[in-house]
């Protein structure tokens, strides 16, 4: 089960029973799988012990953070689970997919980005309008690809919360077209590259009634940390810095 979700980039929570002393209903090494909408498979013991490691792998599922949960199982009117006379300890254990990196544009730079954002272990997506872009090689390489308008690119190609969006596009005009349509995605990255004139005159032409001025907040542009960047590849390698530095560390996203 575990090598299948993890095949499938589905996260998922290991919750094991790392110890146990007296009487308990499951020992040491039990494993339950909790998945994000609650189904389980396996235990750790049933009744209301597992109920509530569910909702603490659930919580954990959420933050990404790991916890080691210890239970008594002696006295239910003193907050209890369980009356077996003994005690358990869970380590509940989030697994999540890497995060998908979605290049849109598939120029030079763009290309760049998303090799470079596979090599690091992302899952990947590239589109981009123009097919001739788009080689066999190219899609070989990336996990998803969509060929068509950037308007279209939230109907065939998923589009999470851990989404990151980098839009390498050829000009203001396709930006335009299509973040009134990304922005109001589930992501909450969306990078664009571009000089500083060049978004000046994007976000202009994007009017409250395309973008709620609150969607704005998810912008990152320019783009990427500031090195210096000149070539493709070094320009690719500051937007995966930031990229990578806001995965790794979420509360320094601003």
């Amino acid at each position: 089960m575990m090598s299948d979700l993890e095949t499938q980039n589905e996260a998922f929570v290991l919750c094991t029973i790392i110890n146990n002393a007296g009487s308990t209903p499951r020992h040491q090494g039990s494993k339950m799988i909790v998945k994000p909408n609650g189904e389980t498979f396996g235990t750790v013991g049933g009744g209301e012990v597992e109920q509530r490691v569910i909702n603490e792998a659930l919580t954990s599922l959420k933050n990404g953070t790991a916890k080691i949960l210890h239970y008594q199982l002696n006295d239910p009117s003193r907050g209890d689970p369980g009356i077996c006379g003994g005690q358990v300890d869970v380590y509940v254990e989030p697994v999540c997919p890497a995060p998908k990196v979605i290049v849109i544009g598939a120029g030079h730079v763009g290309v760049t980005v998303a090799q470079l954002a596979k090599w690091s272990g992302f899952r990947v997506a590239i589109s981009d309008d123009r097919e001739d872009l788009i080689s066999e090689e190219l899609k070989s390489e990336m996990d998803e690809y969509w060929v068509g308008p950037i308007d279209q690119i939230p109907n065939h190609i998923q589009i999470e919360s851990d989404s990151f969006l980098v839009l390498t596009t050829r000009g203001s005009d396709v930006d335009i077209q299509g973040l009134p349509h990304l922005l109001k995605s589930a992501a909450n990255y969306v990078g664009v590259i571009g000089s500083k004139r060049r978004w000046a005159f994007t976000r202009k032409a994007l009017t409250n009634d395309m973008v709620p001025d609150e969607l704005f907040s998810k912008i990152h542009t320019p783009i990427g940390l500031e090195i210096n960047a000149e070539t493709p590849r070094e320009i690719a390698v500051s937007i995966m810095a930031e990229i990578i530095k806001i995965w790794r560390n979420p509360g320094e996203a601003e």
